[in-house]
């Protein structure tokens, strides 16, 4: 497996978090982003596997007892989380 260079983009929600990641890949050539795994309810122009893996409460608390996530936190009462095998296949 080759190795890259990971950067993490963290900040509060509103803060421009998307805005930053499609300026940046619409100038960094082979630039991948990490699709998150969400249980809130999807907004009308997101997209699955897009924007996010929207994914139903209960399974996503299946996955974070199996240790799917390399993280995931409760925010504004719905779970984020970033899955171990979507980062892997980066």
């Amino acid at each position: 497996m080759s190795q890259g260079t990971l950067f993490v983009v963290s900040a509060p929600s509103g803060a421009g978090k998307t805005s930053l990641v499609r300026k940046l890949r619409s100038q960094v050539e082979g630039l991948s982003v990490s699709v998150s795994h969400t249980t809130r309810p999807k907004r009308p122009a997101e997209s699955e596997g897009v924007d996010y893996f929207f994914t139903l409460r209960e399974t996503f608390k299946e996955m974070a007892a199996a240790g799917a996530f390399l993280e995931y936190a409760q925010v504004f009462g719905n779970y984020y989380g970033t899955a171990r095998t979507t980062v892997e296949t980066l």
